[in-house]
């Protein structure tokens, strides 16, 4: 699934056929939502033609899920579904998920920037506002111990709002979904970012690599000043498309490991297998299951 919606993206498509294709994944198929006259948008049917994307569907929303998930005359079931999407298509993919496999919720965009005094608040006021461009849904957050930064940010964001593209959005998303929390020190930041789970996580601090150490539950962090959210949406060789809404504390990125399926092979000779067969005995026994050590006993019984 591929989003469309107020903007456009092909980036999310490279983002999950490409490691798709790697994988060597036989047939992919894409579903984004149509423009005006039922068009699909000429960059993502470029993408897609560079990518050999097999076909590709003008429909989008929850009905683009189920249509997927279910097959229909002119769409095919599908064995996987994948891709991010605003919070309908998200509950979609988690509606159908019994019946298809997916990769994981991955809904508006969020961003949280961990800071202290040393941090810049121009950028991250820009990379708050730059997130929240997304749409409806989305969360854009600071946390920091320090009162002086926390005012700062603030202030940016109000002084820059009116004159920004977009700034209807982008007021709109950081309305509902916008915050900063002041905490009383770094560990309590670094407590409150691994409770959250954040999709995006940039540190900006003294010591960003250190702070990274504790981190465990974010879904991508972003070290320091000059690794913004917007760099590595794009090109920066990790991919976007991150686990939501708390779920980065168990899950991670799409990657090549979405589209394989580990299969065991195993051999034993007569040796080996007689080696193993106290340990059957005295399990089986335990569980409850006796035949289950009689098959192995019968190996030997001919």
């Amino acid at each position: 699934y591929v989003p469309g919606g107020k903007a456009v993206y092909p980036s999310s498509l490279l983002m999950n056929v490409v490691p798709a294709k790697v994988a060597g994944v036989d047939e992919i198929i894409v579903c984004t939502p149509p423009r005006k006259l039922g068009k699909v948008n000429p960059l993502t049917l470029v993408a897609a033609d560079i990518c050999g994307v097999d076909k590709i569907y003008s429909v989008g929303g929850a009905q683009a899920i189920g249509a997927m998930a279910y097959g229909t005359m002119s769409i095919p079931r599908v064995d996987k579904v994948v891709g991010p999407g605003n919070r309908y298509v998200t509950a979609a993919k988690s509606l159908v998920s019994n019946i298809v496999a997916i990769d994981k919720p991955a809904g508006p965009s969020e961003i949280l920037v961990l800071a202290d005094d040393s941090a810049d608040p121009d950028l991250i006021a820009l990379d708050m506002i730059s997130q929240a461009e997304h749409g409806q849904g989305g969360l854009s957050g600071l946390v920091t111990p320090d009162v002086g930064l926390a005012s700062s940010v603030a202030g940016n964001i109000r002084r820059l709002i009116d004159g920004i593209p977009r700034s209807g959005d982008v007021k709109e998303v950081l309305r509902d979904g916008g915050f900063i929390f002041k905490c009383k020190d770094i560990n309590e930041a670094i407590e409150f970012t691994n409770s959250y789970a954040p999709e995006h996580l940039e540190i900006m601090t003294k010591e960003p690599e250190k702070i990274a150490e504790s981190i465990n539950t974010a879904g991508m962090i972003q070290l320091g000043s000059y690794t913004p959210v917007s760099a590595t949406d794009y090109c920066m060789g990790t991919n976007h498309v991150l686990p939501t809404e708390g779920y980065g504390k168990i899950s991670s990125g799409i990657t090549v490991l979405d589209f394989l399926k580990p299969i065991s092979i195993v051999k034993a000779s007569k040796e080996g297998l007689m080696k193993t067969a106290g340990y059957v005995k005295t399990l089986a026994e335990s569980e409850g299951l006796p035949n289950h050590s009689l098959a192995v006993e019968g190996r030997f019984n001919r």
